[in-house]
């Protein structure tokens, strides 16, 4: 089987199986990870007190963290889930919203991936270049560098994806125009989306997201990550073709997710082995 065949029989087995993902999110994003979650098959919960997380978990085939609206509270969430994820082998994959942006943030990123072990790790140029020791200067929270960094090179890009996954080992995903999935030895280049993912605020934090329902029906993490960026690459075309503006977008892609076949996603695909 190809990878895009691999992704077709994935998104098949979410629809079939329901896995359950246990998100510890942010708060602006809480609600339409929770809605692309379950438009692509899978079941979200979004539990995120430090008393009952380990027991939540438990319960889950996937556990997505996602740093974006940090506090002490979630920090301790994140980790208690985290290290219970791990002892029962339960993937968990990571979101470091703005990391660059202040201490605290590197502070909780840093505690995390020394912490924790993660099937993948998912960010944006800024936020991988962060992890891979890069001198970037983030925009706040979004994708945007300062003036003169690489963020559009797409051979940086791909170089930032192969360090994060060998100094972390995991699957690094790092996102933009073009997506660049490592691990190992392997590198993929998805070129799937659209522009209009640009203008809606989450729209990295929902590719994490579909992200972990991929991982937790799926043995191989690499084709899982590839696999989720290439679903909603295609979700977000085809919601495109419906969209006039950015709202109307965002209602589209929940449909579009919803209503994807596994055929429709191996046609549609536009994926590199590099």
């Amino acid at each position: 089987m190809t990878l895009e065949e691999k992704a077709g029989a994935i998104l098949e087995r979410i629809r079939q199986e329901r896995p359950l993902v246990h998100h510890i999110t942010n708060t602006v994003v809480a609600n339409i990870t929770a809605n692309i979650t379950l438009a692509f098959g899978a079941a979200p919960v979004m539990a995120d007190a430090p008393e009952e997380v380990e027991e939540m978990v438990a319960q889950a085939q996937a556990l997505v963290l996602n740093t974006g609206t940090p506090s002490r509270a979630g920090w301790e969430a994140m980790l208690r889930a985290g290290r219970a994820a791990n002892r029962r082998g339960i993937p968990v994959v990571l979101d470091p919203v703005g990391v660059g942006a202040t201490r605290f943030r590197q502070e909780l990123a840093h505690e995390l991936v020394t912490e924790l072990k993660f099937a993948v790790i998912r960010g944006n140029a800024a936020e991988m270049g962060t992890l891979a020791g890069e001198a970037v200067r983030p925009r706040g929270v979004d994708s945007r560098l300062e003036e003169g960094a690489r963020a559009e090179d797409a051979a940086w890009r791909a170089k930032i994806a192969r360090t994060v996954a060998d100094r972390f080992q995991t699957v690094a995903a790092v996102t933009g125009r073009w997506d660049f999935v490592a691990s190992g030895r392997r590198l993929a280049r998805v070129e799937n989306g659209h522009p209009l993912l640009t203008a809606i605020t989450g729209s990295g934090c929902m590719a994490t997201a579909v992200i972990g329902a991929w991982v937790a029906a799926a043995e191989d993490a690499f084709v899982a990550a590839a696999g989720a960026l290439m679903a909603y690459g295609v979700a977000a075309e085809l919601a495109a073709e419906r969209a006039s503006g950015p709202g109307t977008f965002q209602a589209h892609l929940f449909d579009a997710a919803y209503r994807l076949t596994p055929a429709q996603l191996v046609q549609r695909a536009r994926l590199t082995l590099v």
